[in-house]
Parts: structure tokens; C-alpha cells; sequence
């Protein structure tokens, strides 16, 4: 698509951005790469070799000539566990750029919004760039901007839930009052259809795993999502029509011959 996702000045081709966890291989996973058309991919700092370079590790099947690595804190339940995994990261060569996620509870895996937010300032005074994993708190969402959030990823669901947009609501206000960073709907998205609908309301990206990952065909599920987005994209920058409560034909009446 002509129009490209801007993030802290680096721009991206694609707006939807992928994982890299519970493909059932590496290979499988290259593939679904591909087939997104994705240039930007998350990688849990804590689930890459770091130390043993001679073992097998997926980032050796992941072409960094056409994909950038989105290193993410997936894991950590604490500002200190989640920094320090940031860190660790940059220190190996993943990127200064992180996902950060600052887990509050176990089974729902919903953010800590004070742990994200202490992180949050921390990292970007060492220099990261921060894309923290939220809620739908605009409120919240405002904090973490002005601690130097770069972009902003509130949930559409629990993570991995595949539940689809279960907030449409909320996201159309997020979207209506935050402006200034990119908006990246993060967690909940099924299938396509949540994918374009993510888009339609006014996000700026999509992030997702576990949809592609644990499909039957996860190569097919991967062009879905890619060509997803793409529709949602183009659906909300051509604006909809208004919805109303009875019919309106198709074929107007005025203008015909015989007609008054």
C-alpha cells in the first residue's frame, strides 16, 4: 500500500505487524512472514538463544535485510523485570526498540498500568523507543504518552483469546483522542474480519500472533490478515456511508423519464 506506518520517524511498509511464537516450526513461521507482507515482527527477548550462538535460534530465520525486530518484554510483571529485559535486548543487538509489556495478572495477562507506566519513563530516558502494550484507558494512554511513548497498543481482547474487537466502543474514542503517537490495536484479533475491523475503526496498525500461528493453514491465515488490514485501511480512509434506519434505493427515482 502507498501510505506507510510512521513510528518515531522510521516508516514501515506494512500496517500489520506479526509474531514469532507457537508456530509448530521455524520454517512454518518464515512463511507466514512472507505471506503477511510484514516488515516488522515481535520477538520475546526471553525466549531467543542469547548466550549459545552455535544452537538453532529463530532470529536465524528471520531475514533482517527486509524485517525489523520488535524485541517485546512478554513475561515480565514488574517495571524491573521488564526494563531489565529491554535492556538485555539492546545489549545483544535485538534493537533500542521495544514492545513493552508489564503483565498485572496472570490469567488475564491485562497490563499493570503503574508497572507500564514507571517502565515506560525509564526506558526512554535510556534511549529506547517505547511501544507500550495497554489498555483502552485513554486516560492512561495519555500518561504514557507524555512519558515519551512513541506509540500507543491497547488491546482489543485478552491476549491470544482470538475473541475478536470486543471494545469497539472504547477504540473509537481512544482513536478520536489520541493523535499525536500511532494507535496499533494489540491483542484479542481472531481473523480478518477483526483484522478490517481494528482498521476500520481507526487504527493505524494491528498486532498479532497467535490468529496466524494456531491456524489450520497458517500461511493462509497470514495473506487473510495481510489483505485484511489492507481493507480496513482503505475502508477507513474512504469514509463509510451513514447508517439509517429505513431503505434508500439503490436506483433513485429522480431524474427517471415519467417520473414527477
Amino acid at each position: 500500500m502507498s501510505d506507510k506506518l510512521t513510528i518515531a520517524g522510521r516508516e514501515f511498509c506494512s500496517r500489520l505487524i506479526v509474531g514469532t511464537g507457537k508456530y509448530r516450526s521455524f520454517q512454518e513461521m518464515m512463511r507466514c512472514h512472507e505471506a503477511s507482507g510484514a516488515d516488522m515482527v515481535t520477538v520475546a527477548v526471553r525466549r531467543v538463544n542469547l548466550t549459545d550462538r552455535t544452537k538453532e535460534s529463530l532470529i536465524d530465520y528471520i531475514d533482517r535485510t527486509k524485517i525489523f525486530i520488535l524485541p517485546n518484554t512478554a513475561g515480565c510483571y514488574t517495571a524491573d523485570d521488564a526494563v531489565r529485559a529491554a535492556m538485555l535486548g539492546r545489549e545483544v543487538g535485538l534493537s533500542n526498540w521495544v514492545k513493552l509489556e508489564v503483565i498485572g495478572d496472570e490469567k488475564t495477562l491485562f497490563p499493570d498500568n503503574a508497572g507500564l507506566l514507571e517502565a515506560t519513563r525509564i526506558l526512554v530516558k535510556e534511549g529506547f523507543v517505547v511501544l507500550p502494550y495497554t489498555n483502552d484507558d485513554v486516560v492512561n494512554a495519555r500518561r504514557l504518552i507524555d512519558a515519551g511513548a512513541a506509540a500507543v497498543m491497547p488491546l482489543a481482547a485478552p491476549i491470544g483469546s482470538g475473541l475478536g474487537i470486543q471494545n469497539p466502543v472504547n477504540l473509537r474514542i481512544f482513536r478520536e483522542m489520541i493523535t499525536e503517537v500511532p494507535m496499533i490495536v494489540d491483542a484479542g484479533v481472531g481473523t480478518a474480519s477483526d483484522a478490517a475491523i481494528a482498521m476500520e475503526l481507526g487504527a493505524d496498525g494491528v498486532l498479532m500472533n497467535t490468529a496466524i500461528a494456531v491456524a489450520d493453514d497458517a500461511v493462509k491465515m497470514a495473506r487473510a490478515m495481510k489483505l485484511g488490514v489492507e481493507a480496513g485501511r482503505l475502508a477507513w480512509e474512504s469514509g463509510r456511508m451513514p447508517r439509517k434506519l429505513y431503505a434508500s434505493a439503490s436506483s433513485p427515482l429522480t431524474g427517471v423519464v415519467g417520473s414527477s
